[in-house]
C-alpha cells in the first residue's frame, strides 16, 4: 500500500503521465471544437432549410388563393403537410383582408384560435412586401412566421399571407442531433485516448526496460545494459555502459594501488614489529606497540580508501544473515563466558555494499561489545518500516555503557575512555567512517541491559 502511494505522489513527475495527460487534453479541446463546429454548422443548415421550407409554403399559399367579385376570400390551400391538419400542432396558415374591399378570413384546421401578430410599426415590410419574426403559439410553443401582402386583382385588393412553423421542433431535433454527437464523439474520444494512452505506454516501454536494467545493475545481479534498444535511446544505453565500465575500472584501479601501498609498507612494519620485540624491555615493547598502532591506522585508512572508491559505483550484494550468524558463532566459541542472543528477520536483508565491509563493520561493534559486557549481549538485525530501503544493527551488552557526554568522543581516533582494556581506540572511529562512507547512521544510546547500545542505519536493496 505504501509502494502505490509513493507511486501515485511521483506520478504527476512522470514523463508518461506528462505525455498521456498532454495528449488526452489536446484530444478533448480537439472533440470539443469538433462538436461547436458541426453542431453550429448543423444549425445553421437546419435553420436554412426551415426558412425555406416556410418560404416555399408561403408562395404555395398565395397560389392557392383568390378573391370572389364580391371581395370574398376563396380557396381551398393544400400545402402538402398533415401537420397543417393537426389541431394545434404549431404548423399554421392563415389569410387576411389588407385592403378595402376585402372581408372573410380563411386558415388551416390545426389553428383553432387567432394569433395576434405584431403591428407593422413592430416589424415593418421589407421592400418585397414580406416580414418573418417569431411569436408564441396556442400552446406556448415558438413559432416562426413568414408573412406577405399580395394584391390579388386589378381592383388593387390585396390580403395579408401568413405561414407559421414550430420552431420549438426544430429546436428539438437539433438537441437530439447534439445528444446523439455528443454521445458517439464521447466514445470516439474515450477510444481515441485508450488507444493513444496504449500507444504511449507501448512507445515509453523501451525507457522501462532501461530502468529495469540499471537497477538489476545497482542491485548487483548485472553487469552492463544488456538487450536491443530504439535508436533513440541506444546511444543513452550505451553511454551509460560506458560510465559502468568505467566506474569498474576506476575500483580496481583503487583496489590495485590500495593492495600495492598494503605490500609495500607490509614488510616495514612486520620488520619494525619484530625487532622490537627482539630487542625486548621497555623501548623495545614501546616499538612494537607502536608499529602495531602504525599498521592498524594504515589498513584503517586504506579501508576507508578502498570503500570512497567503490562507493556509487557499481553496487555489490552482501546478504546480511548468514555473515551475521557466522560471526557470532565464532564469538561464541572465543567467549564461552558471553551469551550472545541473536535477532534476525523473516525476510533476507541484501546490505549495498562489500562483504569485507560489513565485516569489519560488525567485527568491530561485536568486539567491543563483547569486550566491555559482563555476561551478555545481544545482536538484533531489523529492516526499518516506512524507510524505503534501509535496515538497522542493535548491538546491546550489560556492560558500563558509555556517559552521553563522553559518546562522541569515543568516536575520535585512538580515544579511548579506559586504558586498562587492551586495543588501540580505533574500533568505533573505523565503524563511524565506514558508516559515514556509506551514507548510513550512527547512535550510541543507553542499552535496557544496562550497558552500551549501538545502532546503525544501512541502505539495503530491494
Amino acid at each position: 500500500m505504501r509502494t502505490w502511494l509513493s507511486r501515485l505522489r511521483l506520478w504527476p513527475r512522470s514523463l508518461t503521465f506528462r505525455v498521456i495527460a498532454f495528449s488526452t487534453i489536446w484530444a478533448i479541446l480537439t472533440l470539443v471544437v469538433i462538436f461547436t463546429l458541426i453542431t453550429t454548422l448543423y444549425r445553421q443548415a437546419s435553420e436554412r432549410g426551415f426558412d425555406s421550407l416556410l418560404s416555399a409554403h408561403l408562395f404555395n399559399l398565395i397560389g392557392s388563393v383568390g378573391i370572389s367579385d364580391n371581395g370574398a376570400l376563396t380557396g381551398s390551400p393544400d400545402l402538402g403537410d398533415l401537420r397543417f391538419s393537426e389541431p394545434n400542432s404549431g404548423w399554421y396558415w392563415s389569410v387576411e383582408p389588407a385592403s378595402e374591399g376585402v372581408h372573410g378570413e380563411i386558415h388551416s384546421s390545426s389553428m383553432t384560435t387567432s394569433l395576434l401578430s405584431p403591428s407593422v410599426a413592430e416589424v415593418p415590410f421589407n421592400a418585397n412586401f414580406q416580414r418573418s419574426y417569431s411569436m408564441e403559439g396556442i400552446k406556448g410553443e415558438q413559432l416562426e412566421v413568414f408573412e406577405s401582402e399580395f394584391v390579388l386583382d386589378a381592383k388593387n385588393r390585396a390580403a395579408r399571407f401568413r405561414v407559421m412553423g414550430n420552431h420549438s421542433e426544430l429546436e428539438q431535433e437539433i438537441a437530439s442531433f447534439q445528444r446523439r454527437l455528443l454521445t458517439y464523439l464521447s466514445l470516439f474520444g474515450v477510444g481515441m485516448i485508450a488507444i493513444n494512452a496504449i500507444a504511449i505506454l507501448l512507445g515509453l516501454q523501451p525507457l522501462r526496460r532501461v530502468r529495469n536494467a540499471l537497477a538489476m545493475v545497482r542491485e548487483g545481479t548485472a553487469q552492463r545494459l544488456d538487450g536491443s534498444f530504439p535508436a533513440e535511446i541506444e546511444p543513452l544505453a550505451n553511454e551509460t555502459n560506458a560510465l559502468i565500465e568505467n566506474n569498474r575500472r576506476i575500483v580496481e584501479r583503487s583496489r590495485t594501488q590500495v593492495g600495492n601501498l598494503a605490500h609495500s609498507l607490509k614488510t616495514p612494519l612486520a620488520v619494525l614489529i619484530n625487532e622490537g620485540r627482539a630487542l625486548g624491555g621497555a623501548k623495545g615493547q614501546l616499538i612494537a606497540e607502536q608499529a602495531a598502532s602504525m599498521q592498524k591506522q594504515v589498513d584503517h585508512y586504506l579501508q576507508r580508501a578502498r570503500v570512497a572508491a567503490q562507493r556509487d559505483s557499481v553496487v555489490f550484494r552482501t546478504p546480511v544473515s548468514p555473515l551475521v550468524e557466522r560471526m557470532v558463532r565464532v564469538l561464541r566459541k572465543l567467549n564461552p563466558q558471553t551469551t550472545l542472543t541473536l535477532s534476525l528477520p523473516p525476510a533476507e536483508i541484501v546490505f549495498a555494499g562489500e562483504r569485507e565491509d560489513l565485516e569489519e563493520l560488525l567485527g568491530n561493534l561485536l568486539d567491543n561489545a563483547t569486550k566491555w559486557a559482563k555476561s551478555a549481549v545481544a545482536v538484533t538485525i531489523a529492516t526499518i518500516s516506512g524507510s524505503g530501503n534501509l535496515f538497522e544493527i542493535v548491538i546491546e551488552d550489560d556492560g558500563p555503557g558509555i556517559p552521553e557526554d563522553s559518546a562522541r568522543e569515543v568516536l575520535k581516533r585512538g580515544k579511548r575512555l579506559d586504558e586498562t582494556k587492551p586495543g588501540t581506540g580505533l574500533g568505533l572511529a573505523i565503524v563511524a567512517d565506514l558508516v559515514n562512507e556509506y551514507g548510513g547512521s550512527l547512535a550510541l544510546e543507553r542499552s535496557g541491559m544496562g550497558g552500551l547500545r549501538v545502532v546503525v542505519r544501512l541502505r539495503s536493496l530491494q
